[in-house]
């Protein structure tokens, strides 16, 4: 069973994939981790996430090995990240590999921004996660003082306004819900009730 699990930054789908992957034994993939990795790898050789022939060069040399470093999850990744999967190169370059993976032997649960648009149409089970902007920035805010970096409401607030505007608007590929997805809002779900709501959708599509 191939798993497409979208959705917005910090709406909680990488959470929810996760431990969906744990509960029915399957592989999980953070394709987010992939773009990170290759605006990470421009922003480390100088250059701008927004240059096409840097942010190409980084998605053809990007090493899976990459992907457990732990400077991908701090926001300068994140950010370079929504730049460079604007770029249709670059997803091209990535859209290979997230494809290898979805087809391991046994199925697979993937989640990013066009997994049941792009990367896996043909997906099993399809499922959009959603949550209010404000519900979002408290959750980033959260993680981000947890982990000992200074941010403000306001800034991480404007960030991800930003951010979902790239993602959203962007000609390839942009973050829109598969129009076979189970769209599933955790504004007021813990992540114990977002996993519940999500097996049982996923147990009907595997019946």
């Amino acid at each position: 069973m191939i798993i497409a699990v979208d959705g917005p930054a910090a709406s909680g789908k990488g959470t929810l994939a996760r431990r969906l992957a744990e509960q029915l034994g399957l592989p999980h993939l953070d394709t987010g981790l992939l773009y990170r990795a290759v605006g990470l790898a421009v922003l480390r050789a100088g250059g701008d996430p927004a240059d096409k022939r840097a942010a190409v060069a980084a998605a053809r040399a990007l090493d899976p090995h990459a992907l457990d470093d732990p400077a991908l999850r701090e926001d300068a990744a994140a950010q370079a990240a929504s730049v460079v999967a604007a770029i249709p190169e670059v997803r091209k370059q990535l859209l290979a590999f997230q494809r290898k993976f979805a087809q391991t032997p046994g199925g697979a649960v993937l989640d990013g921004r066009d997994i049941g648009t792009v990367v896996c149409p043909d997906a099993d089970a399809k499922l959009f996660i959603t949550a209010s902007l404000e519900a979002r920035a408290a959750r980033r805010l959260k993680e981000l003082r947890e982990r000992g970096v200074e941010a403000i409401h306001s800034r991480v607030l404007g960030d991800m306004q930003e951010r979902d505007a790239r993602d959203s608007q962007r000609a390839v590929s942009p973050l829109v819900p598969a129009a076979d997805a189970y769209v599933l809002d955790t504004t007021d779900l813990d992540a114990d009730a977002a996993l519940a709501k999500a097996l049982d959708f996923v147990k009907s599509r595997g019946s």
